[in-house]
């Protein structure tokens, strides 16, 4: 008698603070991960810019997947195929060799003076020219960054023949094929949202080499196979397929089961990501929102972004809760889990105490005030830790409710639930205000790092394990829990977003004034 051995999916993970090979069955369940930290320098003699070490970071991505083959014992032979993710508008380039010769990372902000140059062209049309055509504007994307090179690095510039993004780039290095897909590739700038093909007239209308633009493949398509090098290198078999990933937002969708028109998620990390599938492709009129190819063709995503939602937290417990982690570490649980009991107390509104940290997405002219807390009270009955972690909580899912009140605005998208995923997602005060700020109801996947999971997924579709992507997300995603909104909370935060709205406007005066000094400014403004 015969037994068949199981079968595995790899997914290279490179997020902007690390990088992980995670294993997953083809049930969905995760069977073991290897992570590395990697930091994005920037250079001291160029302002605003973050480096990626192609090298050293190659070297690190092998790493992973030697280790969590042998931590997990698991027989080279059983992973059927692999898939790549990254985070988004990094960008590499290559010479004609397809050797990488430049990078850099996500949030990379050296070309201030070009993202000023290109918004003044066309007079002053070209940026809502990009945002028409691709759903993205310039702050970010890849446009500047080339012209910066040009003006800065023109012997380098000149040497580039190919463009691509850091989970493209992880596929070439694995079989040596260079091709883009749109879920990332969207995020350049460079992309036509509805044809998902590259619109090369951009570079043109900027004096830039549109030469450098290779093959767009979808998401699930193979790319090609481990090459004998790769093998030697990271214990993969050679032959092993190669398929095409993508962006982690968007392959975090796939594996949280958002995958049809009037879906969306809200995921809670260190920036929090409101996503919102569209039932037709759309850009919106005023400009506030990101609009991203999903990873399904030919969905298109809504995507606002709340600024550093998780890591204002992390602020919070570490510079003012030291008392509070000591007692959880004795008590054995996570000193949120202790934060939000203390919160549970505390009444809806937080003794209108207000804080001033994230704005609700504004892309096209993209600034926050300087961080908060308006509205104290010397009542140490009134004012305290619990109250103001309440308060942030709320304030987090005040701003999460605005922006998916832009996006409402312009698609005419009618919401009922929400997925919300993330660190943020393990706070069950926190989903349970979600929903009452939002009136949605909140559904809590089993899996909240969902983005590995979608990317397993994407390598299961090409290696003909899944069907499609869409159904293997329906099938897939596990839910933990449910959050019903509380309809009389609901009116009493609605009341307090209009109060938070007003006085986030006074704030960003103050920053207008020179006054005070903005959280954060899109590079450019």
């Amino acid at each position: 008698m015969t037994h068949n051995k199981p079968s595995y999916l790899m997914a290279l993970d490179a997020g902007t603070g690390s990088i992980r090979a995670v294993i997953f069955d083809t049930e969905g369940n995760q069977i073991g991960a290897f992570q590395q930290e990697w930091t994005h320098l920037s250079d001291p003699n160029i302002p605003g810019s973050m480096e990626f070490d192609i090298s050293k970071n190659w070297e690190l991505a092998c790493l992973c997947i030697q280790n969590v083959l042998k931590q997990n014992n698991i027989p080279s032979e059983q992973i059927v195929a692999i898939s790549t993710c990254s985070m988004r508008e990094g960008i590499v380039l290559y010479d004609a060799h397809k050797t990488p010769i430049w990078a850099c990372g996500n949030v990379d902000a050296r070309a201030v003076n070009e993202v000023v140059e290109l918004k003044s062209l066309y007079n002053n049309t070209f940026e809502q020219y990009v945002y028409d055509i691709s759903g993205q504007t310039l702050a970010l994307s890849a446009l500047p960054r080339l012209l910066w090179l040009a003006h800065n690095q023109s012997d380098l510039y000149r040497e580039v023949k190919y463009i691509s993004m850091i989970s493209d780039w992880l596929g070439f290095m694995l079989s040596g094929e260079l091709a883009v897909e749109p879920s990332n590739a969207g995020t350049t700038g460079m992309l036509n949202l509805k044809t998902r093909q590259w619109h090369s007239d951009l570079l043109e209308m900027v004096g830039l080499n549109a030469d450098i633009l290779p093959p767009v493949k979808e998401t699930g398509e193979k790319l090609g196979v481990i090459t004998e090098s790769v093998a030697t290198k990271t214990g993969l078999n050679a032959g092993i397929p190669v398929i095409v990933g993508g962006g982690d937002v968007q392959l975090g969708c796939i594996g949280l089961g958002i995958t049809e028109p009037e879906q969306a998620a809200i995921i809670g990390g260190t920036f929090w990501q409101q996503v919102v599938n569209l039932p037709s492709t759309t850009t919106d009129p005023v400009m506030n929102v990101r609009i991203n190819p999903h990873v399904i063709n030919p969905l298109v995503q809504a995507e606002s972004i709340s600024f550093f939602t998780g890591l204002t937290m992390r602020w919070f417990r570490d510079a003012f809760c030291e008392e509070e982690k000591n007692v959880a570490n004795k008590l054995g649980i996570d000193a949120y889990t202790l934060l939000e009991q203390m919160a549970e107390k505390v009444p809806v509104g937080s003794n209108d105490v207000i804080p001033v940290f994230s704005d609700a997405m504004h892309f096209k002219s993209w600034y926050h005030a300087s961080p908060s807390f308006i509205n104290l009270s010397i009542d140490p009955e009134k004012c305290n830790k619990a109250v103001l972690f309440r308060a942030l909580q709320e304030n987090a899912a005040i701003v999460s409710s605005s922006n998916l009140d832009q996006v409402k605005e312009f698609s005419k998208v009618n919401l009922t639930s929400v997925v919300f995923a993330g660190g943020g997602s393990k706070g069950k005060l926190w989903s349970q205000i979600l929903a009452d700020v939002t009136g949605l109801i909140v559904n809590v996947p089993v899996v909240k790092e969902a983005t590995a999971l979608g990317c397993a997924i994407a390598a299961g579709v090409g290696a003909g394990i899944y069907p499609s992507l869409a159904e293997a997300g329906k099938k897939l995603v596990k839910f933990e829990r449910q959050h019903i909104p509380n309809m009389e909370n609901h009116k009493l935060y609605q009341a307090h977003k209009v109060k938070w709205m007003d006085v986030y406007k006074k704030q960003l005066q103050l920053v207008d004034l020179n006054l005070t000094k903005s959280l954060w400014k899109a590079p450019g403004l």
